[in-house]
């Protein structure tokens, strides 16, 4: 008996009560997740394509400045993409930012045919136990994106070189 109720309960009803409230308030948190995550990305992707052009123009400058030759040109067009051209190579590679999917794809003419273009999108997460303490990162293939490791493999490829030193 539920002293508090004045009801007689059975314990295996009790128990798929219970369940019943964990599995609802666990599908209501989710819910929340994904609406505070989605409206972060949403709100902050500008800064991240923001973070993610300007690195790439840093990349390029730096590889300029140790090559002491302008090897890379990098451009910003009319649209808001980017053109990087290697002076030596008739190959360009192209970055195009989708605000509405919140993606950035790398398009590298010097990559190998069967090798893909590169597909990041943008994704809220929750940085730890508080509710409010969120951020944004790209993910590829489910995985966190290393943002300079990524264009620097790309510029590689741009170049002639392998994506990865020694291989």
């Amino acid at each position: 008996m539920d002293w508090e109720t004045g009801l007689m309960i059975d314990e295996s009803a009790k128990q798929a009560a219970q369940e019943y409230l964990a599995a609802k308030l666990s599908e209501e948190e989710q819910i929340y997740e994904d609406t505070q995550n989605k409206a972060l990305a949403l709100a902050q992707s500008p800064m991240v394509w923001k973070y993610f052009r300007d690195t790439i123009f840093e990349k390029c400058r730096e590889w300029n400045a140790i090559t002491g030759e302008e090897t890379l040109t990098c451009k910003e067009t009319a649209l808001g993409d980017l053109r990087i051209w290697c002076a030596a190579r008739k190959q360009q590679m192209m970055v195009y930012y989708d605000s509405k999917r919140l993606r950035i794809t790398v398009k590298n003419d010097a990559r190998l045919e069967h090798e893909k273009d590169v597909v990041m999108h943008m994704e809220g997460y929750r940085t730890g136990a508080q509710r409010d303490g969120r951020d944004v990162h790209l993910v590829r293939n489910a995985q966190e994106v290393n943002i300079d490791m990524l264009i620097v493999g790309e510029l590689r490829v741009l170049t002639g070189l392998s994506r990865q030193r020694g291989a």
